[in-house]
């Protein structure tokens, strides 16, 4: 059976594996990194060949297994991410900001602002003293205000707006067909930068999603949203960034307006409705018109720490927001085997220094019967991991790959960081017409970490899925589809396959 928290926690494990540079440094290196914080881009490897247009980069982790060895401990206290005030300049007047002031932080160092931390429960609309107190990135509660409603986030963060998406039509949209299987399979982190333009993917199924997720929200409540003191300023962040990219992807569909009556008000095409953006809380606003989860970290200024404040999240599976609230990263992850060992202090150095320039993106899968999107402890569904159906109760139809896609940014302003992502579903019998698929999944499955395989949960369905798989790489070999000879490994094309393009296309009419 899934563990508690795999999606989520997985997703985050899998992202900040690999800790081996760090793990090779003699101690009196180790000390100077945790003393002077080197600042560590683990998006760059120079030599990676350079991807196509329409491929997503490569991965920039080494598949290679990762030393089983403690890192030392690290105070996160002093630790922060890194500064864009310069953005603050071509967003807003500068005169308005005081740039130069006396008054003005000059560093990270500088007392003004480590003295003048917004407290972590603390709201940021009811401060006594907005000029003096600052955000961990440095930017005052006066200067927030000053910004106001829908700043120029993009210019912000320096993550741009997506290209507008004219061909779309929510009628046919189908999402990419994301295949994030990899061979060698070691636990890395796996990353890829992300692409600006597919942040928040819509498809067809987006009325019958957000209807899906608000009747989850009735029954369930504060298990799939819910938020704490001091989530603030980062849930209106979120919102706004999310709503932003909306309108700018999907023009035909989505809009922003404003009046000195109703304020700013979301104009949703699709749903025929609209959105006073002042009469609802953030969080809201988005289970309403994203069909996507997000989870909101927020640092703790007295140990540096990040803590899970704010969220909605209808896609978890064996666990729901409420029973991770308030956590800190490493107790949210504590059932996961290794994690201490293994994953503790490089996610918790990443979340302390990620810039907020350096999105990053990538993929967990696991086989499922049906579509479970949300399943709560003691949810019948989970039964079905416990064993094996009789095939002739189980048709191969059944069998579906849920891919959860995730992302993760850093906002600008509160320096909150931002994990979201969706539950995709795909019946496996689709893999027949996707070149190489049968056989690298296949591969995967049979012959994976015992460890890994059981903790995603593939074996009560192998028995159905597996003879399947093989027949069809036997087809594509028997085509000439795939080489007979082919060495079977992470394709050129992931997290797609050769010809995805052209399929996805034709199959949506363009």
């Amino acid at each position: 059976m899934l563990l508690s928290g795999y999606y989520l926690a997985a997703a985050l494990g899998g992202l900040l594996l690999s800790t081996l540079s760090y793990l090779l440094m003699t101690g009196s290196q180790r000390k100077l990194v945790c003393n002077r914080v080197i600042s560590w881009s683990p998006l760059i490897k120079s030599d990676r060949r350079a991807p196509s247009s329409k491929t997503p980069p490569r991965s920039v982790s080494p598949e290679k297994k990762v030393p089983s060895n403690i890192a030392p401990p690290c105070e996160y206290q002093n630790v922060f991410p890194p500064w864009r005030r310069e953005a603050l300049l071509s967003v807003t007047n500068p005169s308005s900001l005081r740039q130069g002031d006396s008054s003005t932080p000059s560093s990270l160092s500088d007392p003004l602002f480590r003295d003048g931390l917004l407290p972590f429960t603390a709201d940021y609309r009811t401060c006594a003293e907005p000029v003096s107190t600052y955000t961990p990135m440095g930017i005052s509660l006066s200067e927030v205000q000053t910004l106001g409603d829908f700043p120029d986030y993009a210019e912000l963060s320096g993550v741009p707006l997506p290209a507008p998406y004219r061909e779309f039509k929510v009628e046919t949209a189908l999402p990419r067909p994301y295949r994030p299987f990899r061979w060698a399979y070691h636990q890395t982190m796996s990353l890829t930068k992300i692409e600006p333009d597919w942040w928040l993917e819509l498809e067809q199924n987006y009325v019958k999603s957000i209807a899906e997720r608000k009747e989850l929200f009735d029954k369930y409540g504060k298990m799939m949203l819910d938020y704490l003191p001091g989530s603030e300023l980062a849930c209106k962040e979120l919102m706004e960034i999310a709503l932003q990219f909306l309108c700018a992807r999907y023009p035909q569909y989505f809009s922003l307006s404003y009046s000195d009556e109703k304020g700013y008000v979301f104009q949703n095409g699709i749903l025929k409705n609209e959105t006073v953006i002042k009469d609802m809380h953030p969080l809201h606003v988005l289970l309403e018109n994203v069909p996507e989860d997000f989870a909101v970290m927020l640092r703790n200024p007295d140990d540096g720490c990040y803590y899970l404040r704010a969220g909605v999240l209808c896609s978890s599976l064996g666990w729901n927001l409420a029973s991770k609230l308030g956590m800190q990263l490493k107790e949210i992850h504590q059932p996961i085997p290794d994690y201490k060992e293994k994953m503790e202090f490089s996610m918790d150095r990443y979340f302390s220094k990620m810039p907020t320039a350096r999105a990053i993106q990538r993929g967990s899968w696991g086989l499922e019967i049906d579509k479970p999107l949300f399943m709560p402890p003691g949810d019948p569904h989970e039964a079905y991991r416990d064993f094996q159906m009789p095939r002739s109760e189980l048709p191969i139809s059944r069998v579906h790959l849920r891919v959860d896609w995730q992302t993760l940014r850093r906002l600008p302003l509160s320096g909150a960081i931002v994990f979201n992502f969706k539950a995709l579903f795909t019946p496996i019998e689709e893999f027949r017409n996707e070149p190489y698929i049968p056989r690298l999944l296949s591969h995967v499955v049979r012959h994976g970490p015992e460890n890994i395989m059981k903790y995603k949960s593939t074996w009560h369905v192998e028995h159905v899925a597996l003879p399947a798989l093989k027949a069809w790489a036997a087809e594509q070999e028997e085509r000439g589809v795939v080489q007979k000879a082919w060495e079977v490994g992470t394709l050129e094309e992931s997290p797609f396959y050769p010809g995805w393009e052209a399929l996805w296309r034709g199959r949506q009419g363009f």
